[in-house]
C-alpha cells in the first residue's frame, strides 16, 4: 500500500465506507471548539468523504460547507447527502480555490499523504486562510508509517513528529491552541486546532 493508491481505494470502497462510517459524532467536542474559535461559518472540508457526519453536522450548525475530494465516487455521494453545499473533485495537494474560509477541516484525511506532501500542505491551508481562520486536523500521535483498513482493503497512513508540525503552522503564520495525541475522548484521534494569525 503506498500514498498514491488512497484515492483509487476510496474510489472503489465509497459505498461501503458510507454505510459503515461510524455516525455517533465523536468528533462533536472538537467540531464544537472549532466553530466557537472560528470568525464566521464559512467552512473548507478537505477530504470530505460523503459528507456524512462532519459536513452534515457542520451545515446543522448553520455552516456554508464546501467540501473537496480527491475520489469521484465520495464526492458523488456528498452531492447526493448535502445537494445545497458545494463539492470540488479535486486533489487537495495544491489546491488552490481563490478564496478564504473561516475555518479548514481535514479529519482523517490529511493523514492519508506522504510526509513531503503533509509538508506542502500547510502552503495550502495558508492560501485558503484569512485573519483568524481557523485550522482543525487529525494525524498520528508521533512519527512513522501505518497500515489500516477501511472497506476492507487497506489503507496508508503516515504522520510527522509533533514538533514539525508545530514548526509548519508556526512557519505559515498559525498559532497552536490544543493538540492531544490519541485523545481518549475522540476514539483515540490524535487532533490539531490552530488559528491563523498571519
Amino acid at each position: 500500500m503506498r500514498p498514491e493508491d488512497i484515492l483509487p481505494t476510496y474510489d472503489r470502497v465509497a459505498a461501503e465506507f458510507a454505510r459503515t462510517r461510524d455516525r455517533t459524532l465523536f468528533e462533536r467536542k472538537w467540531l464544537d471548539r472549532a466553530i466557537a474559535c472560528a470568525p464566521g461559518r464559512k467552512v473548507l472540508d478537505l477530504g470530505c468523504g460523503p459528507g456524512v457526519p462532519i459536513a452534515t453536522y457542520l451545515t446543522d450548525r448553520r455552516c456554508e460547507v464546501t467540501g473537496v475530494d480527491g475520489a469521484g465516487a465520495m464526492v458523488h455521494l456528498f452531492q447526493k447527502n448535502l445537494p445545497q453545499s458545494r463539492v470540488f473533485h479535486a486533489d487537495m495537494r495544491g489546491l488552490d480555490l481563490q478564496e478564504s474560509f473561516d475555518m479548514i477541516v481535514a479529519w482523517d484525511s490529511f493523514f492519508h499523504l506522504a510526509v513531503d506532501d503533509q509538508r506542502a500542505m500547510f502552503s495550502t491551508f495558508w492560501t485558503h486562510a484569512h485573519d483568524r481562520t481557523v485550522l482543525l486536523f487529525t494525524t498520528g500521535p508521533s512519527a512513522g508509517e501505518a497500515i489500516g483498513r477501511v472497506g476492507g482493503e487497506t489503507v496508508y497512513h503516515a504522520s510527522l513528529d509533533p514538533s514539525e508540525y508545530r514548526g509548519l503552522l508556526a512557519e505559515h503564520g498559525f498559532e497552536e491552541l490544543a493538540f492531544v495525541p490519541e485523545d481518549p475522548t475522540c476514539n483515540g484521534h490524535s487532533v490539531w486546532l490552530a488559528r491563523y494569525r498571519g
